[in-house]
């Protein structure tokens, strides 16, 4: 059974209108989960994209991020909401497809010219997305690519993230449905 197959449709979540796509049934499956980790660590020990950090987005980039860190020997870096880090901070404010929000990153966390691999569950809008790059860029770090568990085409994120010239990589996606 496919990744895809593992992913619950959730229809007007959080408002009228979306279709939610929910990661916690693909990833409370043992294989499921197996699988996204796994196709993410052989994409990046395979296709030579290089990076030194896995920066992954509140909150179920943090689950992805973690593991692949660990998989591939790198460390790891959370963006979190407002309020939740400790330590210095930058902020950037962001739209999602149903508001805005804002995330923080500490500002010693990345050096200077570290090349970062940016994970998060979906793209959808690309808000949340380009907002974590700005915060990497903000403390010095190059954006190496971003890595999805699913991307929702039809939203247009990906093209947004295209157009700023970022590369993309998700594991499966869901177009028109």
């Amino acid at each position: 059974m496919p990744i895809k197959s593992r992913i619950r449709a959730i229809p007007d979540y959080p408002k009228k209108g979306i279709m939610f796509r929910d990661i916690t049934t693909l990833i409370k499956d043992p294989v499921g989960f197996r699988l996204v980790i796994d196709g993410l660590t052989q994409r990046y020990l395979e296709n030579g994209v290089d990076f030194d950090v896995v920066v992954g987005v509140e909150a179920r980039g943090f689950i992805l991020g973690s593991a692949l860190a660990y998989t591939l020997g790198k460390g790891f870096v959370p963006v979190r909401k407002p309020g939740k880090l400790p330590a210095d901070v930058v902020s950037q404010e962001y739209e999602l497809e149903y508001g805005t929000d804002k995330v923080e990153i500490h500002l010693d966390a990345i050096q200077p010219g570290t090349r970062v691999l940016l994970v998060d569950d979906l793209l959808a809008t690309g808000g949340t997305a380009l907002a974590a790059a700005a915060l990497v860029e903000k403390v010095g770090g190059v954006v190496a690519e971003m890595a999805f568990i699913v991307n929702l085409p039809d939203i247009g994120g990906e093209r947004k993230i295209l157009d700023k010239g970022y590369r993309v990589f998700s594991l499966t996606e869901f177009e028109g449905e």
